[in-house]
C-alpha cells in the first residue's frame, strides 16, 4: 500500500515541478513583454514632441526608411495595444496557473500524510 502511493506521490509531485516550470516561463514571458511595453511608450512619447514637418525613418533591416509621421504613431499605437492585450492574457493565464498550482500542492500535502499513515502502519505490522 506504502508503495502505490509513494508512486503517485512521486508523479504527482513530477507534475507540479512542471508546473512551476510553466510558471516560470510565463513570467519570464509577461517581463519581456513589460519592458516591450516600456520601450514603446517611450517611443510615442518621443513621436508625440514631433512635429508634422519632422522626418521620422524607420528600421528595416539595415536600411532607414523613411516613413510618415502619422503611419509611425498609429503603427506604435497599435504595438502598444497588441502588448497591453497580452499582458492582460499572461496575466489570466498565471492566475489560472497559481490556482491550480495551489489545488496541487494540496494534494501532495494529502498524499504525503496517506503515505506517513501508511508507513506508520506498515512498520506497526512488522
Amino acid at each position: 500500500m506504502a508503495e502505490a502511493i509513494q508512486k503517485k506521490l512521486k508523479a504527482e509531485l513530477e507534475k507540479y515541478t512542471q508546473m512551476q516550470k510553466d510558471v516560470s516561463k510565463s513570467m519570464s514571458a509577461r517581463q519581456k513583454l513589460e519592458t516591450q511595453l516600456t520601450e514603446n511608450n517611450i517611443v510615442k512619447e518621443e513621436l508625440d514632441l514631433l512635429e508634422s514637418a519632422n522626418t521620422v525613418y524607420k528600421l528595416i533591416g539595415p536600411v532607414l526608411v523613411k516613413q510618415d509621421l502619422d503611419e509611425a504613431k498609429a503603427t506604435v499605437t497599435k504595438r502598444l495595444e497588441y502588448i497591453n492585450g497580452e499582458i492582460q492574457r499572461y496575466e489570466t493565464l498565471l492566475k489560472d496557473m497559481e490556482k491550480k498550482s495551489d489545488q496541487h500542492r494540496e494534494l501532495l500535502s494529502s498524499l504525503q500524510q496517506e503515505f506517513q499513515k501508511a508507513q506508520g502502519l506498515a512498520v506497526g505490522k512488522v
